[in-house]
């Protein structure tokens, strides 16, 4: 019935791989989307807030909601910016930088499964047509 709706299967791909991420990020005690928010600041320390939301293509309140739960977890930490004093800069924790190899590791192993079962070509043309398709609408 909806075999060529785009929003379907989109969306119905989104939810099996918000599984497979929240099974690797859960013994870090992260969902997928705070993890891969996490992995951007530990990647860019002194990132911006509204940086990190247009990075992460979602919208500040997200971004917010997302670093306050880090912040309650111990692993960011905010900063006032010398040039502004409303706008944050966000670094992560000792205890995160700790994280952020076994992070990446658990990240890799849900890539190279996907990779195994897609194949390494349609994965890769996969992941390159959808940032087309994002970057067109957006």
């Amino acid at each position: 019935m909806f075999d060529q709706c785009l929003y379907f299967n989109t969306t119905a791909l989104a939810r099996q791989l918000e599984r497979e991420w929240a099974d690797a990020f859960k013994a870090f005690g992260l969902t997928a989307p705070q993890a891969f928010v996490l992995r951007a600041v530990l990647k860019q320390p002194g990132l911006l807030q509204r940086e990190l939301a247009t990075q992460m293509g979602i919208s500040r309140p997200t971004a917010t909601r997302s670093l306050d739960t880090l912040a309650e977890k111990g692993l960011i930490e905010r900063r006032a910016t010398p040039t502004d004093g409303r706008e944050s800069a966000i670094h992560p924790t000792e205890a995160a930088v700790g994280m952020l190899t076994a992070l990446d590791e658990a990240s890799g192993l849900v890539t190279r499964r996907l990779k195994s079962v897609l194949g390494e070509a349609s994965f890769t043309g996969t992941v390159a047509q959808l940032r087309a398709i994002r970057n067109a609408l957006g």
